[in-house]
């Protein structure tokens, strides 16, 4: 069956889509729970601060600083690991990899790169040009 006229991924390359998400989550988790560790002992000087920027920062206001950017990129990997487990519930349902706005397939190459899309390069310019997210 060509990739032109299919209308979802076989239930093969949905578990190829799986690994690959599962792989990334495994590595989002980890990263989150990095940087709220980061943020949680950044006040400190316990064995447990090994982060050497929250150490040697000296002036409030810095370490203040180091703290909100911490905050963000947990906020961001947080909203990231959300993605990931969405699309993993597309998958089990079976609908993982079709372009929400066109109703067409995510080539495979896009969905390898940027596995929870969940639009294709056309449907996110027809969102952009209306506005929509």
């Amino acid at each position: 069956m060509e990739e032109v006229n299919k209308t979802r991924y076989s239930d093969e390359e949905l578990e190829e889509f799986r690994g690959i998400i599962n792989e990334m989550l495994e590595k989002a988790r980890a990263e989150y729970n990095t940087l709220r560790e980061a943020m949680t002992h950044a006040g400190g000087n316990d064995i447990l601060d090994t982060a050497p920027t929250f150490k040697t920062v000296e002036d409030d206001g810095a370490f203040q600083l180091s703290k909100e950017e911490a905050g963000a990129l947990a906020q961001r990997q947080y909203k990231f690991i959300q993605n990931l487990e969405a699309a993993l519930v597309r998958i089990e349902n079976k609908t993982y990899g079709i372009c929400r706005v066109t109703g067409k397939l995510i080539p495979k190459e896009r969905l390898r790169l940027v596995p929870h899309a969940t639009t294709t390069v056309e449907g996110k310019a027809i969102l952009e040009k209306t506005g929509r997210k």
